[in-house]
């Protein structure tokens, strides 16, 4: 990347200003014009459509629409928001059988409670009541896929008890959120789970076996670089090989992947770090988890910038073959029309973030290497709220182009004309785009800072 050491929020008020215009456009139309039965996942020809693997993009369709009255004040959006996650985010909750609880009902039922927590929608106690008791009983579904290994253990992925993603790092959020919520986990013979403990257990296995650290662990070991995918034989807890289902290889990265580690592990630290010692009574010091979160956030983030093109974003694996026929492309700003292979923009959404929050913290600390992440994280900002990467045209429902899903599966849109795909949007892709601007937003009118945990009414 060439990181703009001089950008500031404010010099984006404009962009977000236009993103937030064009933004509302888009969910109004996907309100009235999306009919299938199931989510909306990707666009083709500027439309949505289904795209059936798990559930996993409705919590975003909604959370969309609230993060969008949140900025904007406008009553249509938080209708479409309240009034989705009531009638259809139920079998959200109970859902046994992804590893997405953290996308789906913080997106939804968060948010909504952090707008009230926050004096944004008005107090009502029951509606609160029925948010909380929607987080605790989240959390304690996911926290119920569950595989042990020889150092803790993790939630697994819908590919089954042996598989680790790295994406899951976002859905312990969910977890914590129900501990800190009061809720306790009960299983069989009235066994007593502790959510937080779980929680952590799983980004510590995620921060082992997901993160290399330039340690000589493999042929491969370079620092920072990322495992989609951790493989676990369920007999007797050891870890196995990388593996992936979205990347080129289990020995390349996937950027989403490399993004969901640099989100999640700088988000989970600012919790901990607000987190007093007594929560930390299981075996480890508030002081070794913390350590360990942060030598993984410092080490993707460090491998996002030195691997990604100028602009800030990143083509959708590092290892992808055709990267070779584009010459010094980390040297020029992406080319999402190239003949060879695709950008990925919903990593460069989540990565900004992820650098944004992790900068902020470091800064909290006076360790001036946080400068570096906030300007890396505004720099891919101004990059995502600028075209090609904004969507103009308002006959098009996605707010962020130039999106991946599946690009081993061939699963995404190549327009006619383009030999990859190209100028189409995704689901988490807009909702990342929109919670990334609504933390600069945010920065930029100096409201409270913007974290998950805001719905908490302590720590």
């Amino acid at each position: 990347m060439l990181i703009n050491t001089t950008l500031q929020p404010q010099d984006l008020e404009d962009k977000l200003n236009r993103f937030w215009e064009l933004s509302g456009h888009k969910i109004l139309s996907i309100d009235k014009e999306f009919k299938e039965k199931s989510a909306p996942v990707i666009t083709v020809n500027g439309k949505y459509t289904a795209r059936g693997w798990t559930e996993w993009t409705q919590g975003f369709q909604f959370g969309s629409a609230i993060l969008q009255y949140e900025v904007t004040g406008e009553d249509q959006f938080l209708s479409i928001g309240r009034k989705n996650t009531i009638s259809k985010m139920a079998p959200h909750l109970s859902h046994i059988g992804v590893h997405d609880h953290g996308f789906n009902n913080i997106s939804t039922y968060g948010n909504l409670l952090r707008l009230m927590h926050d004096g944004k929608i008005p107090h009502n106690e029951w509606e609160k009541n029925y948010y909380e008791l929607a987080l605790k009983l989240s959390g304690a579904v996911q926290a119920s896929r569950w595989t042990t290994t020889k150092d803790g253990g993790y939630i697994y992925s819908f590919n089954g008890p042996h598989s680790l993603f790295v994406d899951t790092l976002r859905s312990c959020r969910i977890l914590m959120l129900s501990h800190l919520l009061g809720h306790t986990f009960m299983a069989e013979n009235d066994q007593k789970i502790n959510l937080f403990q779980r929680a952590i257990q799983h980004i510590m296995v995620t921060a082992k076996y997901a993160i290399y650290y330039g340690e000589h662990r493999d042929q491969y070991d370079e620092r920072g670089r990322t495992a989609h995918e951790s493989i676990f034989n369920v007999n007797d807890g050891n870890y196995r090989c990388p593996g992936t289902q979205q990347g080129y290889s289990g020995f390349t990265t996937w950027t989403r992947g490399l993004a969901w580690a640099i989100c999640g592990f700088s988000e989970e630290l600012e919790l901990l770090d607000q987190l007093p010692e007594t929560v930390f009574d299981f075996g480890h010091s508030k002081k070794e988890i913390i350590d360990i979160v942060l030598k993984a956030a410092t080490a993707t983030a460090d491998f996002y910038i030195k691997n990604t093109p100028i602009d800030g974003v990143p083509y959708w694996d590092t290892g992808a073959p055709g990267l070779v026929h584009l010459g010094k492309y980390l040297e020029k700003p992406s080319d999402p029309y190239n003949s060879y292979e695709p950008i990925d923009s919903s990593a460069a959404a989540i990565a900004a973030q992820g650098m944004l929050r992790l900068g902020k913290y470091l800064q909290s600390k006076q360790d001036k290497k946080g400068n570096q992440y906030v300007q890396a994280g505004l720099t891919t900002a101004s990059s995502l709220l600028s075209e090609p990467y904004i969507s103009t045209d308002t006959e098009h429902q996605g707010i962020l182009l130039h999106s991946i899903y599946h690009q081993p599966n061939h699963w995404d849109h190549v327009p006619k004309g383009q030999s990859i795909a190209c100028n189409e949007s995704s689901m988490w892709g807009d909702y990342h785009a929109r919670e990334l601007a609504l933390y600069l937003s945010k920065e930029v009118s100096n409201e409270k800072y913007y974290t998950f945990f805001n719905c908490l009414d302590t720590l």
